[in-house]
């Protein structure tokens, strides 16, 4: 098993990731129910799906912060 161990800038770095996405996430998701453009909502959808995928695997990674 391979021991990931992350130095404090770099797990800071992941939060700060993390908190990003986040943001963009939840403005992704709040204006898709605004937008009356069906393109753009899908867009907007798009963004939503592939932010929660990413956001997920950053999960992943802070789980495992100095394991």
């Amino acid at each position: 098993m391979v021991k990931n161990t992350y130095g404090l800038h770099e797990t800071l770095d992941l939060h700060e990731i993390a908190a990003f996405k986040t943001i963009c996430m939840t403005k992704s998701a709040t204006m898709r129910g605004l937008v009356s453009d069906e393109d753009l909502r899908r867009l907007l959808e798009q963004d939503v799906q592939l932010s929660t995928r990413q956001l997920e695997e950053l999960d992943a990674l802070l789980a495992n912060v100095n394991k």
